[in-house]
C-alpha cells in the first residue's frame, strides 16, 4: 500500500485556508457581536441571524450552553415559565407542561439552542475571550471588541490582542456582565455602574431582568443575567424562560435601533 505522506500537510493547510477565509470575509466586520453562548445570548443569535444580520458569537470556553448544563444541582432537568413556550417552539425544543411551566432536558436545552443560532447564519467561535471594548466619542459609541484565545489568557502570557468591528455588541455573559464591567472601568464618561446581583427572588427576577434587557449606551446591549448583575435584581436559580425571553427582546432591541439608525 501506498501512503500519500503530504496528507497532514493537506489537512493543516485546509483548516487554516477555510478559518482565516471565515475571519476576514465574516468575523473581523460584523453586525452583532454576542458575548457569550449561554441560553439568552444564543437565543439573541437566532432571531438577529434570521432577521439578516451578520452575527458572531464569542464564548471563552469550549462549549455551549452557560449554566444550563449543570441544571440545578447537577440535575438534569430544567424549568422553563409558560411565557417562553413559543421560543421553544421555534428551536424545536421538546417540553412537558407542569402547571404554568414546562420542563426540558438540559442537553437538549443547550444543542437545540446552538443548532438553532448555527442553522439561522449565525457564528459561533469557541475559546475567545474579550479582553476589551472598542468605543468612540463626541458621539460616545461601542463600535466592536478586543479580542485574545482563551489559552493565552489562561497561560499567563503577554500576546497583544485583535480587533473586531461591530455596530453593536451583546453582553450575554450571564452572572459576572464580564463586557459591562469592562466598559464601566474603561470607556471614559460612561455613566453606567454595575450594581451588582442579590439574593434569590425568582418570580420578581424573571420579570425585571426582561423588563431591563437593553441597551445601555449606543452600541452596547445587555441581556440575560448579566442585567440582574448590572441592575441589582435578584437572582433566579435553574429557571429559564427569563433569559429566553431576554435574548429575544434584546434581539428586538437591537433591530428597533438599526432600523432608526439607517
Amino acid at each position: 500500500m501506498v501512503f500519500d505522506t503530504s496528507f497532514e500537510g493537506k489537512i493543516s493547510k485546509i483548516i487554516l485556508e477555510y478559518t482565516m477565509r471565515d475571519w476576514i470575509d465574516n468575523i473581523t466586520s460584523c453586525d452583532v457581536v454576542i458575548v457569550g453562548a449561554g441560553p439568552s445570548g444564543l437565543t439573541a443569535a437566532r432571531y438577529l441571524a434570521r432577521s439578516g444580520y451578520r452575527v458572531v458569537v464569542f464564548e471563552r470556553r469550549l462549549s455551549f450552553g452557560g449554566g444550563i448544563g449543570g441544571g440545578g444541582m447537577l440535575m438534569h432537568k430544567i424549568v422553563v415559565e409558560g411565557l417562553a413556550k413559543p421560543i421553544l417552539d421555534e428551536f424545536n425544543i421538546r417540553s412537558v407542561k407542569v402547571g404554568d411551566h414546562y420542563v426540558v432536558d438540559a442537553s437538549e436545552f443547550m444543542a437545540k439552542l446552538a443548532v438553532g443560532a448555527i442553522d439561522a447564519g449565525a457564528r459561533i467561535i469557541h475559546g475567545i475571550h474579550v479582553d476589551d471594548l472598542i468605543f468612540r466619542d463626541n458621539p460616545l459609541k461601542v463600535v466592536g471588541v478586543v479580542i485574545q484565545w482563551s489559552a493565552v489568557v489562561l497561560s499567563g502570557l503577554h500576546v497583544d490582542p485583535l480587533f473586531v468591528e461591530s455596530k453593536a455588541v451583546i453582553d450575554a455573559t450571564g452572572h459576572d456582565a464580564e463586557v459591562v464591567s469592562i466598559a464601566v472601568k474603561k470607556i471614559p464618561n460612561i455613566n453606567l455602574e454595575i450594581r451588582g446581583e442579590k439574593s434569590a427572588y425568582t418570580e420578581l427576577s424573571e420579570k425585571l431582568v426582561v423588563e431591563k434587557t437593553g441597551v445601555l449606551i449606543p452600541g452596547l446591549y445587555v441581556t440575560g443575567m448579566a442585567v440582574a448583575t448590572v441592575y441589582g435584581l435578584p437572582r433566579m436559580g435553574p429557571v429559564f424562560g427569563g433569559m429566553l425571553l431576554s435574548g429575544k427582546k434584546v434581539a428586538e432591541e437591537v433591530i428597533k435601533d438599526f432600523i432608526q439608525g439607517s
